[in-house]
């Protein structure tokens, strides 16, 4: 352990607690922070609040012996050693322990720089530390090792650290064993590393921004979204062939084409027994060559054979990787890798195969053993070379030169280790692109055309790839599906190629698009409503619509997945289905707060409103803090995309001061009750979608380059009930307001809205209309105080209509106590008789405590005793509302089961009221 030197008058605090790890999200995509992939550790530093680094005497130096590359790290200075000047001059532990893991996932080959450590309001000692990341597990096992590193060097009684369990297990139990910990975190990257082809493939789709997803642990990897996307395992696409495949597979048949379409291809032929081999090899005359017909990566070849003895035991070698064997001539000349791409040529290589040099000391596996050390060599093909390995294979390969690997070889003598030259088994490649003579390329971009194979990998011999093969003699010897990139990417000696751009440009030609439109709709009430309207629209615009909100996943308006599915990983879902032409995402703030968005750039962002709900949770206090959430959605729109904002709430406009792209203002005051800030937009040719004041809910007009066009009355929207439900003509105004900004036909708006209707089918839980018994029940998923308030005015122009207004309330318990008496006094004012319900759970609260507050705002709004009622579950509060209800009654009953409410509405038949009253009153 790093000793800490104090001074004498140092003071070390008799007890002291130490920190504690309250909360960690992994944010994979935008999010409140930024808009780069982060880890967020939440910590509470405690007593160390009083301890910043200048007042630990020893500290610093004691953490820059353990990580002298700290020394680099700029921070907020933004050069070399600006860090180490704030741990001189003084700064907490939460910014430190930033800097540190940000060190180790460096250290561990996954270099990362950014980082930020911020404190919590209103909570002293509490502190966000965040910082970039490439591999998430990586990056939570660096965050784990750095509170454990820098809190071991803390004095004794302040080292302890409380939940450290929610990052996971610890790397090493030695915190200041640096490297032991960069070890263990570099065999955790190694683990879920991809192999050089597939990352130099995504690399290049990453420099393209073309977006990629990794679909399993291996190296089936997506490019792009949905209908626009394209798939890769390694080097084979979405696009290669499975015949190709085949063809290539079996050797004797790409020979046979090979050979008909006039490429050189050395004679040979397929046989079972080894008694076949031997007259095989007599008529084709000796050296041949003996490998699997179905072989890959070199694995049971043996070449040079020239007697019967040494034929015998390739055959031994090759029947163990397949039944039939290929015999055919040894053909002249040096083993070269030609890659073709899309029919063109991109690469060549010449494979040397695995040798040593004698120095006259050292024996074979020495000299192996020499060159296992060099850094470029690892296991199998994670690393640019392959390590040597000593195995039958190679003892039989020195035993005819009379050798073992114990041999020494004179010095400057070459020993040849393997008879194939592949990388997999230890061989080395020199670039030769720049050299091939053009009648060997011809050859090569042929051969691939014959086998059909967009990403080609052939092996050709040539004993001068700078003259024809015609000439020199040689030919291909196979034509390999899902050829390695890595001896082009960085081969031993020769121009490194970037062979993984070809391939991308095959994929995505320059100028096509490699994502789908993006529509994220946020807002704290209309959300699923708007994002229904907007998937209907493109339905009738003739896209395949993918939907996501909290009633589920839908394609093309068909439920898959029946979920809450307004979050990142639904949205994920939705830009992975290859049928979808279109991402219609519900975006709700807890994916926000939790994981980030689901993407990383949208076309068209819109924020509707803004109201209190959902405060108190997850830190956010206020409305402002919650505008900042939501406004997540707008400031990751694209460059030249839409953010679509609600001109009537005033929370919108301060999210208008980071909204990306280009502003689309929708409101309901247009026509002369424009605003001031709406008319100037318009007037200096900004796109808006108002609502023009007129008869049956106005009409809708749009505001875009100087033109004003009238689109419909409002009360052609079913959804608006003939424009008395204003919450919808809102809400339709945004769908507008979206579908406009991404030029969809006006008469495929028109058609969409116009379809779209307050049915169950085409918007569960929001105002479906059930009529039966002489009595109409409203279905309507109102929450929170704004969502009632907005029913309330709906409720207020129909009541004429009914008797009685008879409603079933409920807010989710995890509200606020001022929220949840506001619920109760809201409902006060619109019902005749109440019937106030809870969420199964409680959220957190007492059985019977959120009833009891809505109940205390309903008789503050002058509710009698007898018109409110309690009741704990939801089915048993819908049954009581059913059977208060008469002939001539309107009930309203908001639901959290939607489906199963529905279901019990439609079951319902009267029953005997006064038995229902009787038990009430019991």
């Amino acid at each position: 352990m790093t000793a800490l030197v104090q001074p004498a008058d140092f003071v070390r605090p008799a007890s002291a607690n130490g920190m504690r790890v309250l909360e960690r999200s992994v944010y994979r995509g935008p999010h409140l922070y930024s808009t780069r992939p982060m880890i967020r550790i939440q910590v509470d530093l405690r007593d160390l609040e009083q301890w910043p680094s200048d007042k630990l005497p020893g500290f610093t130096d004691g953490l820059l012996a353990l990580l002298p590359g700290l020394g680099v790290h700029g921070c907020s200075y933004q050069r070399p050693g600006g860090f180490v000047e704030r741990l001189r001059e003084g700064t907490w532990m939460g910014h430190i322990i930033e800097h540190v893991a940000l060190e180790l996932q460096t250290l561990a080959g996954s270099r990362v720089t950014r980082g930020k450590t911020r404190s919590v309001k209103d909570r002293p000692g509490v502190y966000n530390i965040l910082y970039t990341y490439r591999d998430e597990t990586l990056a939570l096992a660096a965050g784990l090792a750095a509170i454990r590193l820098v809190a071991d060097l803390l004095p004794e009684p302040m080292r302890k650290v409380e939940g450290l369990q929610l990052l996971g297990t610890a790397p090493l139990d030695a915190p200041q064993d640096v490297r032991a910990i960069v070890a263990s975190l570099q065999a955790m990257l190694k683990a879920g590393a991809l192999g050089p082809t597939t990352r130099a493939l995504v690399e290049a789709a990453e420099r393209r921004g073309i977006p990629v997803t990794r679909l399993n642990e291996q190296s089936l990897i997506q490019f792009g979204q949905g209908s626009r996307q394209k798939r890769i395992r390694a080097s084979i696409t979405g696009d290669t062939a499975q015949i190709a495949v085949d063809i290539a597979g079996n050797k004797a048949m790409t020979k046979q084409l090979l050979a008909e379409a006039g490429l050189p291809v050395p004679r040979g032929v397929v046989v079972r027994r080894v008694e076949e081999a031997l007259a095989e090899a007599r008529r084709l005359r000796w050296p041949v060559v003996v490998k699997p017909l179905d072989g890959n990566h070199g694995r049971g070849v043996t070449t040079g054979i020239a007697d019967e003895d040494a034929l015998r035991t390739a055959f031994d070698l090759a029947v163990q990787h397949g039944r039939r064997v290929i015999v055919e001539q040894q053909v002249p000349g040096n083993d070269h890798r030609i890659l073709v791409v899309n029919g063109k040529l991109v690469a060549v290589a010449e494979r040397v195969p695995a040798q040593v040099v004698g120095d006259g000391f050292h024996s074979i596996a020495q000299l192996i053993d020499d060159l296992n050390q060099d850094p470029r060599r690892g296991t199998g093909h994670e690393n640019v070379l392959t390590r040597i390995v000593i195995d039958d294979a190679m003892r039989a390969l020195l035993e005819k030169s009379d050798r073992t690997p114990a041999t020494i070889p004179m010095a400057g003598e070459v020993v040849v280790l393997r008879d194939t030259a592949n990388l997999s088994t230890g061989g080395t490649a020199v670039d030769r692109t720049d050299v091939i003579h053009p009648a060997n390329k011809a050859v090569a971009e042929q051969a691939a055309a014959v086998v059909g194979l967009d990403v080609c990998g052939i092996d050709f011999l040539s004993p001068d790839i700078r003259r024809p093969v015609r000439e020199t003699g040689g030919g291909i010897v196979e034509v390999n599906a899902a050829p390695g990139f890595r001896m082009h990417l960085e081969p031993s000696s020769g121009t490194p190629r970037d062979v993984a751009t070809p391939v991308i440009d095959m994929l995505f030609p320059r100028g096509s698009r490699s994502r789908i439109p993006i529509f994220a709709i946020t807002g704290t009430n209309g959300k699923s409503t708007t994002a229904r309207m907007v998937s209907r629209i493109l339905c009738h615009a003739g896209k395949n619509v993918g939907m996501t909100s909290t009633s589920g996943i839908y394609f093309n308006g068909h439920l898959m997945v029946e979920a809450d599915a307004s979050g990142p990983k639904s949205a994920r879902t939705v830009l992975r289905n290859p049928a979808a032409d279109v991402a219609v995402l519900e975006t709700a703030r807890g994916g926000i707060l939790r994981e980030g968005l689901g993407y990383d750039s949208a076309d068209v962002g819109a924020v509707l409103n803004v109201t209190a709900d959902h405060l108190g949770l997850k830190g956010i206090d206020t409305v402002e803090e919650l505008a900042q959430v939501k406004g997540v959605v707008v400031e990751s729109v694209a460059r030249r995309g839409h953010s679509v904002l609600n001109a009537d709430d005033p929370m919108c406009h301060r999210i208008a001061r980071h909204a990306r792209g280009t502003i689309v203002w929708f409101s309901l005051a247009g026509g002369t009750d424009l605003s001031d800030h709406l008319r100037r937009h318009i007037a200096e040719g900004g796109m808006a979608v108002v609502r023009e004041p007129g008869s049956y809910g106005g009409c809708i007009v749009i505001h875009q380059a100087g033109e004003r066009i009238e689109l419909m009355p409002a009360a052609d929207i079913p959804a608006t009930l003939g424009g008395i439900a204003e919450f919808n003509i809102a809400n339709a105004l945004a769908a507008v307001a979206m579908c406009v900004a991404q030029r969809v036909p006006l008469d495929a708006i028109r058609e969409g809205l116009h379809a779209f209707s307050v049915s169950f089918e085409d918007s569960p839980g929001r105002l479906n209309i059930h009529d039966a018994h002489g009595m109409r029940c409203i279905l309507d998923y109102a929450h929170n105080p704004a969502g009632l308030q907005a029913l309330g005015q709906v409720i207020d122009r129909m009541r004429a209509r009914y008797n009685r207004v008879i409603g079933m309330v409920s807010i989710p318990g995890d509200r606020r106590d001022c929220d949840i008496v506001e619920m109760g006094q809201l409902a006060g004012a619109i019902f005749d008789e109440i019937v106030f319900r809870e969420a199964p759970d409680g959220r957190g609260r007492p059985r019977g405590e959120t009833n009891g507050l809505m109940s205390e705002g309903a008789m503050q709004a002058g509710m009698r005793p007898d018109q409110v009622h309690r009741i704990v579950d939801e089915m048993e509060a819908v049954d009581t509302v059913l059977q208060l209800g008469r002939a001539g009654d309107l009930l309203v009953i908001m639901p959290s089961a939607i489906q199963a409410v529905w279901d019990r509405i439609l079951a319902f038949r009267p029953g005997a009221e006064a038995t229902a009253r009787e038990q009430l009153d019991a």
